[in-house]
């Protein structure tokens, strides 16, 4: 006798228990390219204004000229020029403030920056949980799949009197497809997660080493005003 062993005609005919465990992989391997898509314009994004607004930053420029040009842009600025623009506003705030002592005023801007800094990362570091968790489950998940299949199969064999591999190749081979969908949908996410966490804690690293260097930059500011 014939058996359809298709990839299609195993699927279509596996048992509900392991046809909703690839279902339910699928989609979370379609969720995870959505994320690692949307994930990676947002990094890229983040360390190309990163790279503009320093060499910006470091080119000598007015202080006051550049904090007009970010503004400028509008809601197109992100990670570093938020930084700074945070800093710099809540510096010249307080710095209006005739009886603001000049540690008082950059210590008001540091806590604007960092406020504004764990916001950038927490917009960075969006998604990166579920990829973590789509990596770290779906294969367990293909596995459960798998070994449901793979009892159904066995249970089978109790109701024949002679068993056979034709009999029980098709159980088999529906079951292991849910581990290979199951792998399919775990390892770009675990790619994925490992590359972005590391470019986000770099794009960290960078925001505080700015922030560090920034401070000090204000608080010569302030000291030659009160001077």
């Amino acid at each position: 006798m014939q058996i359809e062993m298709s990839y299609w005609h195993l699927v279509s005919n596996a048992s509900p228990v392991v046809q909703f465990v690839m279902v339910i992989l699928l989609l979370a391997s379609i969720m995870s390219w959505t994320f690692i898509f949307r994930k990676w314009r947002t990094v890229a994004k983040a360390r190309r204004a990163a790279d503009d607004f320093e060499k910006r930053f470091w080119s000598g420029g007015d202080l006051g000229a550049i904090y007009k040009q970010v503004l400028h842009k509008g809601k197109r600025t992100c990670g570093m020029e938020n930084i700074f623009v945070a800093g710099f506003k809540e510096f010249a705030r307080l710095r209006k403030q005739g009886n603001a002592r000049a540690m008082d005023v950059v210590q008001g801007a540091q806590r604007a920056m960092r406020v504004t800094q764990a916001r950038e990362m927490d917009d960075l570091e969006t998604h990166l949980s579920f990829l973590a968790t789509v990596g770290s489950t779906s294969p367990y998940v293909g596995l459960f799949g798998t070994v449901w299949g793979i009892m159904n199969s066995f249970r089978a064999l109790g109701n024949v009197e002679q068993a056979t591999l034709s009999l029980v190749a098709p159980g088999i081979a529906e079951a292991l497809i849910a581990t290979a969908i199951g792998l399919f949908a775990a390892i770009p996410a675990v790619v994925a997660y490992n590359r972005f966490a590391n470019h986000v804690e770099r794009l960290d690293n960078r925001y505080d080493n700015f922030s560090e260097e920034f401070s000090t930059i204000l608080q010569r500011y302030a000291h030659e005003a009160k001077g």
